[in-house]
């Protein structure tokens, strides 16, 4: 199997599956030198992690990380950074009664028609699971990227299903297991997922994640692009369906006097770009929103075909996420800074002699947010709450 790599100079390629003794990563091109340990890592990995609250799946892993190499008396030296994450919590019998039939929404069909075999055991090497060690990966990126460049990643969750998050402030977003800027909010969100978890039914999500204090210059104009390899990274977190970089496809409603940033010698006036012009950062926040689908693993009956083609029903119980977008908000971060770190590596190698005498303009006063509109919460299926 293929396209287990990202990156160019920074790379992270993962391994594992979702019910095997383990899951990890190699780190490699991780500048040597960085103090390093667990310590920084955990923390991320905690904030990803299942079973945080009634409103995700309960499976219970501890996800400790340990650093097999890479790393000597504390510090990074250069060579590969090999991660490892027991799996602890595996119930693979959950699994039994749909190994021959097709979850609708999942990878099932469409990954055993490309390899002829799949792992059935929550969805093998497809699992989000394997966004775990990327988000330790991601951890080594953000400790790099802030002591380097004083680069600041966090990220929030602007949309629950159909109610949209209003963003009151970043201090809101680590006081609540939905990581949403708006701490008034909190009840009703939790009521509504009670509802949805009660009916049998997922819901889809958004988020929405910023990187504060890249310098301009990262990204390349053509087949490097910043945005374009941020949409692909994007893109490869499970259930991701939609990217947008500053104003997203709102632009195609705007006028170029709307959506153009105006500049000024004091600053930007606006970041509908989302901190990138022709795929090279300018220096302002760099702003990334993401869409995700429904949890494709509901107990309510689906039709289905099973592996001889026959019709089938098929109804998937055990422990899921009845929405996955609720612990995403870590994982969004963690990809955003894989690229950046992987971009300032690129940009150094080439263009670190590179002197500008033109001034450097100001960022923004604030970012796009590409949902912070107010909505009212509304019931996944008033006949079922």
């Amino acid at each position: 199997m293929s396209g287990n790599t990202l990156g160019t100079l920074f790379t992270v390629t993962t391994f594992g599956e979702s019910h095997g003794p383990a899951i990890g990563c190699v780190v490699d091109g991780c500048p040597p030198g960085m103090a390093l340990s667990e310590a920084d890592i955990q923390p991320d990995l905690d904030r990803r992690k299942p079973g945080t609250s009634r409103h995700v799946t309960q499976r219970r892993e501890e996800d400790r990380v340990e650093i097999l190499s890479g790393v000597y008396e504390g510090r990074t030296t250069g060579t590969p950074i090999a991660l490892l994450i027991a799996n602890e919590d595996q119930r693979s019998k959950d699994y039994a009664k749909i190994a021959s039939s097709f979850r609708p929404g999942h990878a099932d069909y469409a990954y055993l028609q490309k390899y002829g075999i799949r792992d059935p055991r929550g969805g093998g090497r497809s699992s989000a699971r394997l966004t775990a060690p990327a988000v330790a990966a991601g951890a080594i990126a953000r400790k790099w990227l802030r002591e380097r460049y004083g680069v600041v990643v966090r990220g929030h969750l602007t949309h629950l299903g159909p109610n949209a998050i209003a963003f009151e402030s970043w201090d809101h977003v680590e006081a609540n297991p939905f990581f949403a800027a708006n701490a008034t909010m909190i009840p009703a969100l939790e009521a509504f997922m009670d509802r949805l978890r009660k009916s049998g039914d997922s819901c889809g999500a958004r988020l929405e994640v910023v990187a504060a204090g890249a310098p301009p210059g990262w990204g390349e104009p053509l087949y490097g692009r910043l945005d374009a390899d941020i949409a692909q990274a994007m893109m490869g977190i499970n259930a991701v369906k939609g990217v947008e970089i500053g104003a997203g496809f709102a632009a195609a409603a705007q006028l170029g006097t709307e959506h153009s940033d105006e500049m000024t010698p004091e600053g930007f006036l606006s970041n509908h770009s989302g901190g990138i012009l022709g795929g090279i950062s300018t220096g302002q926040d760099i702003v990334v929103s993401i869409a995700i689908k429904p949890t494709s693993s509901i107990r309510l009956a689906r039709r289905t075909v099973d592996v001889e083609g026959n019709p089938a029903a098929i109804e998937t119980h055990g422990r899921h996420d009845p929405c996955v977008g609720i612990r995403a908000t870590p994982i969004a971060e963690a990809f955003l800074a894989l690229v950046l770190a992987d971009h300032a590596l690129r940009h150094r190698a080439q263009n670190g002699d590179v002197a500008c005498a033109t001034p450097r303009i100001p960022a923004a006063a604030a970012s796009v947010a590409g949902g912070r509109a107010d909505s009212p919460l509304e019931d996944p299926d008033p006949e079922e709450a």
